[in-house]
């Protein structure tokens, strides 16, 4: 028995890492092109009690160096800590328009309900592309040029990028670049952009989208009710035909900064059993699987003997090995790889506790709300 688990989890990895759409690889990244600036853009930015970070981030879009029309509107979702007042004080306000959020219409999620506010303002009409990105992003000055122009080029409905997270503190150090990892090992980009596989995915950070193909799929409306809004909206452009990219950005960043593991494990545990569409027999099959990927391979490296441990050693090596683009993008040692299994340890235990929160009925909960489970339309 111990022999045919550790060789389960052996091929595992070697399927994970020859078959799985190299999601191990850490790229794509977007080439550095010019974008013909006919086109007219629209950055819809919602943003609740974002005082800290709101300078930089709208401050960021407000000098982007794009040719074309380009403008934001910023959805403040009744914020109390004057993220709108410090937004209408900066420099390049001719670019900007700041809505007051109505209150939160139930079935929606909160960022949900102030982008589709933003998507009715008069310049999102009549935009070409719309930008919906988050109020804790710092854009490098050619984001937008990059982004419009990759999308014109190849003709895309959805150009999305998995910004660079804040990995500076202790607990970012240690489990930010496995939450990159898993990331990309559910939605391999290259299967993502690849228009014969049903998967899609993106990453809520920058989702520049035709404005045509949003509006092919009702806008926000389908999905007013999921957590993980990202990769639904992603899914509803894919399947309407929409052709995607998902790659990785290098100069823009999150300022989020999550200072300890309480903050990374809350950050997990708010969308993780959504993730799993909130089904226990898919929580039983997610922690059996995580047991024999990453909990098998070092317990028969360390404690077993002849055959299943070569096999449980090959696994683990060829795990570590897989991480090491990833740690190489956060700047992180090589020798983090062999932490994998404990970090996943982590990621499940995050897991179970999101399953426990939705059975609280504390599901959701994000900045001081929280969503029961409502069906989505």
């Amino acid at each position: 028995m111990s022999f045919a688990f550790a060789a389960l989890s052996l091929l595992i990895w070697v399927y994970l890492v020859v078959f799985h759409g190299g999601f191990w690889r850490s790229g794509p990244v977007l080439p550095r092109t010019k974008a013909s600036g006919q086109a007219k853009v629209v950055a819809i930015v919602p943003a609740r009690d974002e005082a800290e970070s709101i300078r930089q981030s709208i401050g960021s879009l407000l000098r982007q160096d794009y040719a074309g029309d380009f403008s934001v509107v910023l959805v403040d979702d009744n914020s109390t800590d004057g993220t709108g007042e410090i937004a209408a004080a900066l420099e390049g306000g001719q670019r900007l328009t700041i809505l007051r959020g109505a209150p939160l219409e139930p079935g929606w999620s909160g960022k949900l309900w102030a982008v589709h506010q933003g998507l009715a303002a008069a310049q999102a009409q009549k935009a070409d592309y719309v930008l919906l990105t988050d109020a804790d992003i710092e854009h490098a000055p050619d984001h937008i040029t990059r982004l419009v122009a990759h999308a014109e080029q190849q003709k895309l409905a959805l150009v999305s990028e998995m910004v660079r997270l804040h990995c500076s503190t202790w607990a970012e150090r240690a489990l930010i670049p496995a939450f990159i990892f898993f990331f990309q090992m559910l939605y391999p980009f290259r299967r993502v952009a690849d228009p014969k596989v049903k998967l899609a995915g993106a990453a809520g950070g920058t989702m520049l989208i035709d404005r045509r193909a949003l509006e092919g799929v009702d806008g926000v409306q389908r999905i007013r009710g999921r957590l993980i809004d990202d990769c639904a909206l992603a899914q509803q452009i894919k399947d309407a035909g929409g052709r995607i990219w998902l790659g990785h950005a290098e100069e823009t960043v999150s300022l989020r900064i999550y200072g300890d593991g309480g903050e990374i494990w809350a950050m997990i545990a708010r969308t993780a059993y959504e993730q799993l569409h909130r089904s226990p027999l898919a929580l039983a099959g997610c922690i059996l699987g995580m047991g024999i990927v990453y909990g098998v391979p070092p317990a028969f490296a360390l404690a077993a003997h002849g055959a299943p441990r070569l096999l449980g050693l090959g696994a683990w090596l060829l795990m570590a090995a897989s991480f090491q683009p990833t740690l190489a993008r956060y700047r992180r040692s090589p020798w983090w790889g062999l932490a994998l299994p404990v970090i996943a340890l982590f990621y499940m235990g995050a897991t179970l506790a999101s399953a426990l929160r939705h059975a609280a009925g504390r599901g959701g909960g994000w900045k001081n709300r929280v969503y029961p489970e409502t069906p989505s339309a």
